[in-house]
């Protein structure tokens, strides 16, 4: 008997049904082009070179060098399968304890001592996708609201919204101040979700932010952290960026901040993660620190959803536990992420391109609004198009962050050799020259980029976000969704 396909989606929950997710995205043409023809240094040399994806691939060399010299801390090694059958039982959802002090003890040492976390208030979870969503799941109910100044993490869409119901209300910065949010803006934001009856749970700030790769003042915190506490509204903060500070002014903690301002700590919590900032993105280790006690408990109640393999725990408890390591791997990783930004700034500039002057993360604002024939989304849209298929480089629209203002793009630049980053640099340098010869930039933007018809042009519904995919890596073509990004963790 054959059904109507209508009769078909009736049998699968709303959130099979559903949009939200964010799938169904321009950011996704990206993808699709490197997936179908990447670059490789011989096999490939025309390929797209993935300028998309945030993973810090700068200090691999250290972390092998260290496990070769400790092999007792796996246990698939002759020196460690002792602790074989201790590793592979089951094991509580609190997570091993040696695990959860070490990480308490890493997370004191990137804010340089200011702050002290206690290992019983660490809750595991499936990478920081995983962290997010649980600690929506504690804080909010479906239709609840969350302030986020854009732009901002476009996955938040899936890790904050999708399955929880949880609504984002984006807080416009802009580039006439560096996109840096400021009290007044939360604060008109705040009255107008009120004044439309949305019941506002919190803020979400993520520092350093994705995609600006700024820090946020100790100013900036308190006054925000004042506001929340006096609203009763809950203060979460993002951090998985923290020891990926490579300029001053050095990263400030809400865990610092907090210590020095009047507020309420059962409204205080943070997201962490070893993905970006040890570059470990493939253990899924991400973590939930709340001053809550009924958010810790309830966290932890929900982590069984998503643990941390104890076998990467075992591993981790080591490798964080020695601060030699710890603190020379810090030291390399700022060093080597601060030279990698100066060479991609350096090489822009010399092709007249700009940068919102940054100190972290694993990423570059570009500033493009020069060559787009108008300041529309539109535009900047098919400036994206020539980019990719044409010089491809798959970078990211500023669109797909919820930027405000069109023209801009995230350009990360860790996941990649230095002989890449002289390609890349390269056909950028061809693609303005080129542009120079024909007597306007702007020129380049009437090709044939005209087809994908279908796109949706509605910039503030469009829902973006980001995998977790290594330039080696392809997904299956037996895949049910095939070169979809957004089943692949977070970047």
């Amino acid at each position: 008997m054959e059904f109507a396909s209508e009769k078909k989606q009736e049998l699968l929950s709303k959130i099979a049904r559903s949009d939200r997710h964010g799938e169904h995205s321009l950011y996704f043409d990206g993808w699709k082009a490197y997936d179908k023809n990447p670059f490789h240094p011989t096999q490939n040399p025309d390929g797209v070179i993935q300028m998309g994806l945030a993973e810090n691939q700068l200090c691999f060399d250290l972390i092998e060098e260290w496990i070769k010299n400790n092999p007792t801390a796996s246990i698939c090694t002759s020196e460690g399968v002792g602790k074989f059958k201790d590793v592979a039982n089951f094991q509580d959802y609190h997570g091993l304890l040696e695990f959860r002090q070490a990480v308490a003890k890493f997370m004191g040492m990137v804010r340089r001592g200011k702050a002290a976390f206690d290992p019983d208030r660490i809750v595991m979870s499936g990478g920081a996708t995983g962290a997010s969503e649980t600690l929506m799941f504690c804080l909010a109910d479906p239709g609840d609201a969350f302030l986020v100044p854009s732009p901002y993490y476009p996955a938040f869409n899936r890790d904050i919204r999708w399955r929880t119901g949880v609504q984002i209300i984006p807080v416009e910065c802009h580039s006439s101040n560096n996109f840096h949010v400021t009290l007044a803006q939360m604060e008109s934001a705040y009255t107008k979700a009120i004044e439309a009856n949305i019941n506002v749970k919190g803020v979400i700030l993520t520092n350093p932010s994705n995609p600006l790769g700024i820090t946020l003042s100790r100013e900036t915190l308190t006054s925000l952290l004042s506001f929340t506490s006096r609203n009763n509204l809950h203060m979460v903060c993002d951090e998985i960026y923290s020891a990926s500070v490579f300029n001053s002014p050095a990263f400030t903690s809400i865990s610092e901040v907090m210590q020095e301002t009047e507020c309420n700590p059962d409204l205080v919590h943070i997201i962490y993660s070893l993905s970006k900032d040890m570059g470990l993105p493939g253990l899924r280790v991400g973590i939930i620190y709340s001053y809550n006690d009924q958010v810790v408990n309830c966290a932890r109640k929900m982590s069984s959803f998503g643990l941390v393999s104890s076998q990467s725990q075992h591993l981790l408890a080591s490798m964080l536990s020695d601060e030699v390591f710890i603190e020379k791997f810090l030291e390399q990783s700022s060093r080597r992420l601060a030279k990698r930004h100066s060479r991609f700034v350096k090489g822009l500039e010399q092709d007249r391109i700009h940068c919102l002057e940054g100190n972290a993360g694993l990423f570059l604002w570009m500033d493009l609004r020069h060559l787009m024939k108008e300041s529309t989304f539109d535009a900047e849209m098919k400036l994206w198009r020539v980019i990719l298929e044409d010089v491809k480089l798959n970078v990211s629209p500023g669109s797909s962050f919820h930027c405000p203002e069109p023209g801009f793009f995230r350009v990360c630049f860790a996941n990649m050799d230095d002989h890449t980053v002289e390609v890349a640099l390269k056909r950028i340098r061809e693609f303005v020259s080129k542009g120079n010869e024909n007597g306007d930039d702007k020129k380049l933007l009437q090709k044939k980029h005209r087809q994908n018809l279908n796109l949706r042009l509605s910039f503030t519904s469009r829902k973006c976000d980001e995998g977790l995919m290594s330039p080696h890596q392809r997904m299956s073509p037996h895949s049910p969704v095939p070169h979809s990004p957004l089943v692949r963790a977070r970047t």
